[in-house]
């Protein structure tokens, strides 16, 4: 992909380019995952999975030193609080004869062993978002008492970065070349044959590539790895908290096994049933919520004022045009940066999910709309260059360097996961047609939306042969799910957050009146409430909202 931008907000698909970065490199090769020898590994019998966790006969972990490189940025005198390892899975937990794979994982251990509580699971969404070092980034989650009682353990699921990636590819230069024609909005014929090209291609390299994984990458692989990890750290129940796509992750693990389950807190929240049974209907209301977002971010910049570089006029009318204009032709910024459709879909998403970036955002629209109505005021102001703010919104990664023989270092677990879970039951064919009607729903946000996830997964070679878990949902926990979702979150909206309380039945739902994806360590009343529930399964009263510790602008706080 040439067009990539992250943002670890919490991990998931941060935008609708920046998902696609998690998506565009994450595969692993399951040949070499079989024949992988692990270090330090305490290894599980082949096949044992859930079915030893349930006789308490799974192997333990074999925690040993982390590498320098694990626990880099964590001060001196707090590494003593870190140990890592490697632990052996089955590739499909019913036939040991398809091999193993070994997940990597980190944790922290509780602060006061003393009082200890046992583990608490982290998983930061993507999919292929990476869990390994959340552990390191436990306090800007979780308040001090969290910290203190629990060992936080990050792990890279199956296929993800340091747990046997799975990769479509074998060189660098071969994925660059596939990916060159994914532009993240196309429009013209020949721009969306190049898109539908690329990824019939990238399915034939995965097909070609990618090893027995590619069947075994679905969220129920992903929970039946997450239960024996639980009986390997020696916890009968299971403590997790999942952001994101995590939270598909803590539902289903509470529908699959509700006997194992302590406390689950699921933030930013997909809507399960929905996305496991209906993926097109899914992605399409995936558009919607970041639609709903930039609604809110263009009446809370209006309201801003002065505050607010692009809240002068009507901000609502003003960014219209913009996109209409944009959709025929791109403009040139002051500095020279070229701004078209994809860079202003891009770097709106991207900053949908911080509310900290809305300012930046501002500043963009408000200069690329001077460039459409100049003015006295606007010509002989000095505009700073956006350029470096673009950059940072759109990271570029167009390999230009690479030589044939390259390795391909990414991993494309972001479409192994969710061409697994999201049944599509549509052709290639019919992309086109879905994406114009998306489009004609969500006029900003529909097209990329369809040119992305559904479209790849219209093609993706194990659409088909995976068996990923689809309900039922009722989870008949002894504590119920604690479910937080924001009113503007762009990348899960907020009605799925209602219907994962919903599907679940055993809930609390505890609402946000904020902006952006995901909540916990930016709402003192959220994050006291998940403090309270993790620790002494005290349940919170269900419909609360609450308020974030910031609002974007320096707006006060609505009551």
């Amino acid at each position: 992909m040439t067009r990539r931008v992250r943002f670890t907000t919490r991990g998931e698909e941060v935008d609708v380019r920046v998902r696609r970065t998690a998506r565009i490199g994450t595969l692993v090769a399951a040949l070499a995952v079989t024949a992988a020898t692990v270090t330090g590994t305490a290894a599980a019998a082949p096949g044992s999975g859930v079915r030893a966790a349930a006789t308490g006969s799974t192997a333990a972990v074999n925690w040993d030193a982390c590498t320098k490189a694990e626990v880099a940025g964590v001060p001196a005198d707090q590494v003593q609080q870190y140990s890592c390892a490697r632990y052996r899975v089955p590739i499909d937990h019913d036939d040991a004869s398809l091999g193993t794979i070994d997940l990597a994982l980190m944790k922290r251990a509780a602060k006061v062993p003393g009082r200890r509580i046992g583990s608490l699971f982290l998983n930061p969404g993507g999919p292929g978002g990476s869990g390994l070092g959340m552990p390191k980034r436990g306090a800007k989650y979780f308040q001090p008492q969290v910290l203190d009682r629990f060992d936080l353990i990050g792990f890279d699921p199956r296929g993800v970065g340091a747990s046997n990636p799975l990769r479509c590819f074998t060189t660098a230069e071969d994925a660059h070349d596939v990916k060159l024609g994914q532009i993240p909005v196309p429009i013209s014929r020949a721009e969306i044959s190049a898109a539908m090209a690329s990824f019939r291609d990238y399915g034939e390299f995965c097909r070609r590539n990618a090893g027995t994984l590619l069947d075994h990458m679905s969220t129920r692989d992903v929970v039946r790895d997450l239960d024996t990890l639980r009986a390997a750290v020696g916890d009968k129940q299971l403590s997790f908290a999942g952001f994101s796509y995590g939270t598909l992750i803590g539902a289903t693990y509470a529908a699959m096994f509700p006997q194992q389950t302590r406390a689950i807190v699921i933030d930013g929240n997909v809507d399960p049933d929905l996305r496991t049974n209906d993926g097109v209907t899914y992605d399409i209301a995936r558009a919607q919520g970041f639609e709903i977002a930039l609604d809110g971010f263009l009446k809370r910049c209006a309201q801003a004022g002065k505050a607010c570089a692009f809240g002068s006029g009507d901000p609502r009318a003003k960014f219209d045009e913009l996109r209409d204009h944009l959709r025929g032709e791109p403009i040139t910024l002051p500095g020279g940066a070229r701004f078209d459709l994809g860079a202003l879909t891009d770097t709106t998403s991207g900053a949908l999910y911080s509310p900290d970036r809305f300012p930046s955002l501002a500043q963009v629209l408000q200069q690329a709309y001077d460039v459409l109505h100049p003015t006295v005021q606007s010509q002989k102001q000095r505009n700073p260059d956006v350029k470096p703010l673009i950059a940072a919104l759109r990271a570029q990664n167009t390999h230009a360097d690479t030589h044939p023989d390259s390795p391909y270092t990414a991993d494309d677990s972001y479409y192994g996961v969710n061409c697994a879970d999201k049944p599509m039951g549509i052709g290639p064919n019919q992309v086109p047609g879905i994406a114009a009607k998306a489009e004609r729903q969500s006029p900003t946000f529909g097209r990329g939306q369809v040119f992305t996830d559904i479209a790849a997964c219209s093609t993706w070679p194990s659409a088909k042969t995976s068996d990923p878990y689809r309900g039922p949902w009722q989870a008949h926990t002894a504590n119920p799910v604690l479910v937080v979702s924001n009113f503007y979150d762009p990348a899960t909206q907020y009605r799925f957050g209602r219907r994962m309380a919903a599907e679940l039945g055993n809930s609390r739902l505890l609402s946000v009146d904020a902006f952006g994806h995901c909540i916990l360590g930016d709402a003192k009343g959220v994050d006291e409430a998940a403090t309270a529930y993790l620790i002494e399964l005290k349940v919170p009263a269900d419909g609360q909202v609450f308020q974030p510790d910031t609002q974007p602008f320096g707006t006060p706080e609505r009551t």
